[in-house]
């Protein structure tokens, strides 16, 4: 099952489809942060750990 690689909470395949990024990473979820800003935090969390 995937996982959120911020927080570790379980999502599931259909999340993991539309949010991950190439690599398959899911760096956001609505555990971690707000429903309305997933796509946005997934961005610059991805910035941040570049």
């Amino acid at each position: 099952m995937p996982e959120c690689n911020h927080c570790g909470a379980h999502v599931s395949d259909r999340f993991a489809r539309v949010f991950a990024d190439e690599g398959g990473d899911i760096r956001a979820c609505p555990n971690c942060s707000a429903n309305a800003g997933i796509a946005e935090v997934s961005k610059e969390r991805a910035h941040q750990q570049l």
